[in-house]
């Protein structure tokens, strides 16, 4: 369900992120390195909400160690978190609500991501 449109973030989105990206797959890219240059790892999330393609439940707090490969953010991007005891498992960004004390600019990333995705917008 989409969200009221803000504006500011609607500018932001197409001025600053997918600006020059034509089709799907630029978009995609885009979006991955617009993350991977703003948000500051690690940090600490929480789920928030209970997906069939993720572990977490609701209430789960996770660290957020980086950003999923390239090529595993084609159609949404994942994060990655430590599992168990020496894994690494790549969650959708989608799922997390970044801790307080979260460095500024990944919050305001995350939250541009956040708003991407309730909007209906897809790559």
């Amino acid at each position: 369900m989409a969200k009221a449109k803000s504006q500011e973030r609607e500018d932001r989105i197409h001025t600053e992120i997918v600006v020059d990206a034509n089709g799907p797959e630029e978009v995609a890219m885009s979006w991955y390195y617009y993350l991977d240059d703003v948000m500051k790892f690690p940090f600490t999330a929480t789920c928030n909400a209970q997906r069939a393609t993720s572990p977490l439940k609701k209430g789960d707090e996770i660290e957020v160690t980086a950003l999923a490969d390239a090529d595993d953010c084609e159609h949404e991007i994942f994060v990655m978190t430590r599992w168990e005891v020496k894994s690494q498992l790549a969650v959708p960004l989608a799922q997390l609500k970044p801790a307080s004390g979260t460095d500024e600019a990944t919050l305001q990333a995350i939250e541009d991501w956040h708003y991407w995705v309730q909007q209906g917008y897809e790559y």
